[in-house]
């Protein structure tokens, strides 16, 4: 019965996450598909390192249940999913890209790993534009275009904001997006 509990609480907050990090961001910089999903990275970006932040170092290896992941391994699954979506779109050699912190390092080491991957996609998402949104890569074993990449980067950056968030409040925290 718990965990029906717990499993209702973090679906009713991954669907109010969703709801949040999706609201429409007033107009500003470019327009049209590139500086739309421009603007929702940002968003998420901003959401995901204030949220990774907020956690206190302690906590880190916090987890609601034995069987659900801690909070840094959420942290560092959204550093690997990052370095390999953005690493793709710039076609950066997976040996260049930024190492990922084991899962048990402290709190700085793992928010270093975060910025890092947040780097390699500020680079992919300046370089789309309405022109190059059909352009196609090679990722997880498909050919899949920039825009589908970038989205996919966006929505997946979304979905883990809401679990960090679902960790936060389990730990007396307000999301970033909830603070007042």
């Amino acid at each position: 019965m718990q965990q029906i509990r717990v499993m209702c609480l973090v679906a009713g907050l991954m669907v109010s996450g969703v709801a949040v990090g999706q609201a429409p961001a007033a107009p500003a910089g470019p327009s049209g598909p590139a500086g739309e999903v421009q603007r929702s990275y940002a968003s998420q970006k901003g959401n995901i390192l204030k949220a990774a932040d907020k956690m206190p170092a302690e906590d880190y290896q916090f987890k609601p249940t034995p069987d659900i992941r801690t909070f840094a391994r959420v942290v560092n699954h959204v550093t690997e999913a990052q370095l390999r979506t953005c690493g793709a779109v710039n076609r950066t050699a997976p040996n260049d890209l930024a190492k990922v912190p084991s899962d048990t390092a402290d709190k700085a080491a793992i928010i270093d790993g975060l910025k890092a991957s947040f780097a390699e996609c500020d680079k992919a998402f300046a370089s789309v534009t309405d022109a190059n949104l059909a352009d196609m890569f090679d990722v997880f074993n498909a050919k899949r275009s920039r825009i589908g990449i970038l989205w996919g980067t966006v929505s997946h950056d979304n979905e883990q904001y809401a679990t960090l968030s679902l960790y936060l409040r389990l730990k007396g925290l307000a999301p970033p997006t909830s603070e007042k």
